[in-house]
């Protein structure tokens, strides 16, 4: 598929594939004509991209990371620093899902005490 409809079937701009490109995130084959070809892996990739960067990590980790999720081996495993910067990465999203959680909690209690008729604080 072209690069048009690749970004049609995810949801995102040709110019943020072309971003992902420049930044060696995804790597499309190219025609004679020089057209992006991307094939359907490229979907999945794309949405992984996008999971990753939603969770807060930058571009460098995300090409760094990317050829070992799912791999079976992986030669960056064996690197400390990797692993070690990996792992903070881990850390730091735990963080937010902690926080995440404890506002979805009250969130949660608020529309709890709504549903219930309880009165609201502009009512006191």
């Amino acid at each position: 598929m072209r690069i048009k409809e690749l970004s049609e079937r995810v949801g995102v701009s040709t110019r943020l594939l072309r971003y992902y490109e420049e930044q060696g995130l995804i790597t499309p084959r190219r025609e004679e004509n020089g057209y992006r070809r991307y094939d359907e892996a490229s979907v999945e990739r794309v949405e992984q991209i996008r999971g990753l960067l939603g969770a807060g990590l930058t571009t460098e980790i995300i090409r760094e990371v990317l050829p070992c999720l799912g791999a079976a081996a992986c030669s960056q495993y064996d690197d400390p620093e990797f692993v070690r910067r990996i792992a903070a990465e881990r850390d730091r999203l735990q963080e937010r899902v902690t926080i995440l959680t404890q506002n979805i909690n009250a969130l949660d209690n608020y529309l709890s005490a709504v549903s219930q008729g309880a009165p609201s604080a502009d009512a006191a």
